[in-house]
Order: C-alpha cells, then sequence, then structure tokens
C-alpha cells in the first residue's frame, strides 16, 4: 500500500483531523462527488447533439490526457499535506488565492445545487399518489394550449387540431411543462420580477439542508457511513429504470439515437471542446473538493489507483444513464409518432418535465416517479456533503486550533444555515432564473483559470522534480511517466484549450424563449470573476508582506514553499522534510532547523530517528 519496506510500524492516523473509517469510504465519498445531476441530465443531451457514438471518442481521449491526470493531482496535492484547499497553498504560499477561489465556487455551487435537490424532493413527495399530477390537462393551472399523451377527451383533441390549423405557429405544451411552469415554479414573467417565495420549495430546502448537516454532523466519520447507501442505491435505480426502458416499445429508437456515429461531426472543434467541458466540470476538478477528500486519507494510501477507478466509473456512468434516459425518451416519441429529437432535453427541462412525462406512460407510473426523485436526491446528495465538507475542512484548517476543531460540528451548522438563507431568493419565482445564471457563470470559466494555474504552480513554481519526489516518499514510487508528461504540458495544454473554447463559443444566456438582460449578464460575470480575483488580490497581498530588499527577492520568498509544508505527522517527515537533518544520504539536502532554538533538544532527540529507508542512522556523530 505505498508504505515503505523495513520501516517501523507506524500509526499512519491524524488524531486531530480524523481519518476515513476505511479505503471503501473515500472511494464512494468521491465516487458520489464526481457523480452527480450532470452525468444524468447533461452528458446523455451532449452525446447525442454531437455525433451519438463518435462523442465517445473525444470524450475518452480527453478522460485519458486531461481527467485522470488532473484528479490524480488534486488527490495527492490534498492527500501529501493532509491539508484543505486552503492549507495545501503552503507549498507556494503566494498562490493561497487559488485555495479562496475554489471556497468561493464551491460557495457559489453549493447554494444552487441544493435547490435543484429541493426541487427533486418536492417532486418525490407529489409522486406518492395515485395518478401522478402532471398527468392529465385537467387542472386548475393548465391553459387551452395544453395536450396531454394520456388525455383520452377526443373533442378536446378534434378542437386543438382545429386551432391548429386556425394558427399554425402555436405550440403544444405537455401537462408536465405546465405544471413545472405554472404550478411548481409559478414562473415570473423577468428576472429582477422576484415575486413570492414558493413555501412548498422554501420547505423542501430546508429539508435538504437538515439532510445535509446531520449526514455531515461528525465530519467525514459520519459522512463516510451515509455513502455507502448514497453512493450505491443510484445505480441499483438506474439499473432497474434500465431493464423497464428497454423493454419498452420503441425504446431501441431511442438507444440507437443515442448511440449511431456521426463521424463527420468528429473533426468539428464544437465536438472536441464539449468533450473536454464535461469531463472536466463533471470529475470536480478545481472545486476543492478532492483536495479536501483526499486529505484525510492516511499518508500511505494509493491515490494513484483511486483516481484511476474513480474516474473511470464516474465516466462509466455518464454512458450508462445515457441508456436509462433515450430508452425511455424513443418510447415516448414512438407513443408520441415524432422524432427523437422533438422530446429530447437537457438539464431542468429533461429532469422535470421530459422525463416526468415518459413516466406517466408506463403503468404504475407513482412508482417510477418515486424511484427517479429518489436517484436525482441520492445523486446531488453525494455532492453536496463535499461541498459542505470542502468550506467546514477549510475554515477549521485555516484557524487550526484545538477550540475550532472541538466545535467543528457548528461551524458545518453555521455555513449549512447561511446556505439555507441564501438560497431562499432561488425558491421565488423568479428562482429559476437565478439558478441557471449561478450555474451558467459561477463555475465555468473560472474553474478553468483556476485549475491552469494550480497546474503552473505546482509544476513550475514550486518545481516537478520536488513534487515527483513528494509523491515517491508518499506512495513509494513516483508517478508514472505518461502522468509526468501530462502534468507539466498536455493536461494545461488542454485546460488553456478549454479556456479558449469557451470564450469563443460564448452566448448569451437564456431559459426557453426567455432572453436574459445586461445588467442579469453582468451580475453573472461578477460571480465569474469573484472567484478569479481571489488569486491575483492575495498574490500582491503576500508579495506586499514578505520579507526583501527588492521586488525581485519578495518574489522569491512569496513562492517559496513554508517551513511548516510538507507531510502534516512528524513520523513522515523524513528526507528533506526531517526536522533537524536529512537521514538520508543520497538526497545531499541540507536541511535547517525549523526552530533554531531548540537545536539542543533536537539533537537529543535525533538519536532516535529513523531513515527513510527503514535503516536506523547513528546521528549522534553527524550532529
Amino acid at each position: 500500500n505505498g508504505a515503505v519496506p523495513g520501516e517501523r510500524g507506524k500509526q499512519d492516523k491524524s488524531v486531530k483531523r480524523g481519518n476515513w473509517g476505511n479505503q471503501i469510504e473515500f472511494v464512494l465519498t468521491s465516487v458520489g462527488y464526481a457523480v452527480g445531476l450532470g452525468n444524468v441530465w447533461r452528458f446523455p443531451y451532449l452525446c447525442y447533439r454531437n455525433g451519438g457514438g463518435a462523442f465517445m471518442f473525444p470524450y475518452f481521449i480527453m478522460l485519458v490526457f486531461c481527467g485522470i491526470p488532473l484528479f490524480f493531482m488534486e488527490l495527492s496535492f490534498g492527500q501529501f499535506a493532509s491539508q484543505g484547499c486552503l492549507g495545501v497553498w503552503r507549498v507556494s504560499p503566494m498562490f493561497k488565492g487559488v485555495g479562496y477561489g475554489m471556497m468561493v465556487v464551491s460557495t457559489y455551487i453549493g447554494i444552487y445545487y441544493n435547490v435543484v435537490i429541493c426541487i427533486a424532493f418536492y417532486y418525490f413527495f407529489v409522486s406518492m399518489t395515485r395518478v401522478l399530477p402532471w398527468t392529465y390537462c385537467s387542472n386548475p393551472w393548465n391553459t387551452p394550449d395544453c395536450a396531454g399523451v394520456l388525455d383520452g377527451n377526443i373533442s378536446s383533441r378534434a378542437a386543438l387540431n382545429l386551432t391548429h390549423l386556425l394558427n399554425s405557429t402555436q405550440k403544444r405544451t405537455s401537462p408536465s411543462e405546465e405544471y413545472w411552469r405554472r404550478y411548481v415554479l409559478q414562473l415570473s414573467d423577468d428576472i429582477g420580477n422576484l415575486g413570492e417565495v414558493r413555501l412548498p420549495l422554501l420547505g423542501c430546502l430546508g429539508v435538504s439542508w437538515v439532510v445535509v448537516f446531520l449526514c455531515l454532523i461528525k465530519g467525514v466519520k459520519s459522512s463516510g457511513k451515509v455513502v455507502y447507501f448514497t453512493a450505491t442505491f443510484p445505480y441499483v435505480v438506474l439499473t432497474i429504470l434500465f431493464v423497464r426502458g428497454i423493454t419498452l416499445e420503441g425504446a431501441v429508437t431511442g438507444i440507437m439515437y443515442y448511440l449511431t456515429p456521426q463521424w463527420d461531426k468528429i473533426l468539428n472543434a464544437k465536438v472536441w471542446g464539449d468533450a473536454a467541458s464535461q469531463i472536466f466540470y463533471s470529475l470536480g476538478c478545481a472545486w476543492g473538493g478532492l483536495i479536501t477528500m483526499a486529505s484525510y486519507n492516511k499518508f500511505h494510501n494509493n491515490c494513484y489507483r483511486d483516481s484511476i477507478i474513480i474516474s473511470i466509473t464516474n465516466c462509466a456512468t455518464s454512458v450508462y444513464a445515457g441508456f436509462v434516459i433515450f430508452s425511455i425518451l424513443g418510447f415516448m416519441a414512438n407513443h408520441l409518432g415524432v422524432d427523437v429529437s422533438k422530446v429530447a432535453d437537457h438539464g431542468p427541462g429533461l429532469a422535470f418535465v421530459a422525463y416526468p412525462e415518459a413516466l406517466t406512460l408506463l403503468p404504475i407510473s407513482p412508482l417510477w416517479s418515486i424511484l427517479f426523485f429518489f436517484m436525482l436526491i441520492l445523486l446531488g446528495l453525494g455532492t453536496q456533503f463535499c461541498l459542505l465538507e470542502t468550506l467546514v475542512t477549510a475554515i477549521v484548517d485555516e484557524v487550526g486550533n484545538e477550540w475550532i476543531i472541538r466545535r467543528k460540528t457548528f461551524v458545518t451548522l453555521g455555513v449549512a444555515v447561511a446556505g439555507f438563507l441564501l438560497g431562499v431568493p432561488l425558491t421565488t419565482q423568479a428562482g429559476i432564473y437565478w439558478l441557471l445564471l449561478m450555474d451558467n457563470y459561477a463555475a465555468s470559466f473560472s474553474l478553468v483559470i483556476i485549475s491552469c494555474i494550480m497546474c503552473v504552480a505546482i509544476m513550475y513554481i514550486y518545481g516537478h522534480r520536488n513534487y515527483f519526489k513528494d509523491i515517491e516518499m508518499m506512495l513509494g514510487f513516483p508517478p508514472p511517466l505518461f502522468f509526468q508528461i501530462c502534468w507539466r504540458f498536455i493536461s494545461p495544454a488542454i485546460i488553456f484549450f478549454i479556456l479558449i473554447f469557451t470564450v469563443i463559443q460564448y452566448r448569451p444566456i437564456s431559459y426557453n424563449e426567455y432572453v436574459y438582460p445586461t445588467w442579469a449578464i453582468s451580475i453573472g460575470f461578477l460571480m465569474a470573476l469573484s472567484s478569479v480575483i481571489c488569486i491575483p488580490v492575495y498574490a500582491i497581498y503576500k508579495v506586499c508582506r514578505s520579507e526583501g530588499d527588492t521586488l525581485l527577492e519578495r518574489l522569491k520568498n512569496a513562492t517559496k514553499a513554508s517551513k511548516d509544508w510538507g507531510p502534516a505527522l512528524a513520523e513522515h517527515r523524513s528526507g528533506r522534510y526531517a526536522p533537524a537533518f536529512s537521514p538520508s544520504t543520497e538526497s545531499h539536502l541540507e536541511v535547517q532547523p525549523l526552530q533554531p532554538e531548540k537545536g539542543q533538544s533536537e539533537a537529543a532527540a535525533a538519536s532516535a530517528v529513523q531513515g527513510s529507508n527503514g535503516s536506523a542512522h547513528s546521528q549522534d556523530s553527524r550532529l
């Protein structure tokens, strides 16, 4: 497991911070974090839009050259230092703003992500009925344009056909769409017109925050147990829905629509850009969550193996979810006698309009609806746990004294209450506009910039040789050559490509027919900038506070690894991290004592120091 042979048995645990109960907890938590709502409602749509099976080719290339390397880098970074997204920047203090940027991004995502979970809770509760409320057009909130796939009233159908002849521009609206827009959201006409708070959604938001808080009440000790259910059960539900889906008439048509390769699209830059972006956002790189989760690992844990397992599981889940979604959409298209593209959708439109409508066609539809929304809740919670833990860990590690460590539960409660209050505006009648604004701007190109700067800081400022030695010290072997090349050249290049692609492809946001006003888009850009601006602001502050007569000296001191950078536990601080002198003769590095005034006491203790290769050196003579 990466432990150095011949080394004395060590208590490889951090009593102060805590660790995962076992390795499975870490892997399941990371899978729950990476596999989120995007795997179900974004990937299948991207795949069918970008050439079906042909999209898989750029998708897996980007996974190998960008996804897995970045995932491994973040896991190894957090595990080596056993610190959250702020503490790890002892490696190069000037770049601590990257950690603050990650915290800002996680805050934005944590606010709106729980609102999506609360809507899933709402649909989950209203599905507990004999007939789903979005099945027919006979409800008070329905309009004359409504035409349900199960409405048996012939005269209304005939009347609808007649109005279609009179007004060919009229569009059929489904009962599920009217239920979503006119009843659940009671959607206002403008993002500035907030209207009233939707009390059922506010109640569900409270429920989802309480659930998240209770699962994190003891930090990773409690969430590590919860993920045994939240990370595995969605796969049970996906499999049940898949088996039900492929037995339906028209399912094969839907799946063929999803998988049939259109090889001409592979030469299109947009397809490659979409593939790279999807991998990047899906794995949760640069959110700070991966660094945080890995920081609770034991020092010698093999995070190289974990990063490959988790990344591949995430991408396989996306592909599998595509079968589940498109088998049912194919069945619905067949029932309506239209093309699959007419019923395909993505984002909230798929989760809360298209898929629920398709479920009304099935026998015992409330059962399938309950299962589907329960799966969405669990997928969302897995990500939400890590977002909240990222913020709490960063705060606790930053303060770092015994008082706050003992009161970590109260910090978690404080962050949860703040998240609930900040989420309240998203439950108003204009809430969905704000939610999509945050989704599109708060966590888009800012993540790409954060990740790019992190790569450069570790590989070129701290130094790739230093980092490779750190990994060898932790795992017992250096990172494979492929990863070394990716980290230094290929991954930063791909990240830069994603950034350029995002800028070129930029279109102002819209929601169905509603186009966002300029002031709203300006707020979106301010949200995106608020995380990136942390990096230069903190860097300037750090340079000003550093010692040195000239600017160059100050820069050198600000980027130099601080004295307390390295493994958190004293027993792992061997080699160049040893307190007095490096015990290994190969390194030729003379490490000065961190506190020279304690020289005598360290000299006395030095005889007990054991070498990193397991042989006890008699250090008295050398001292």
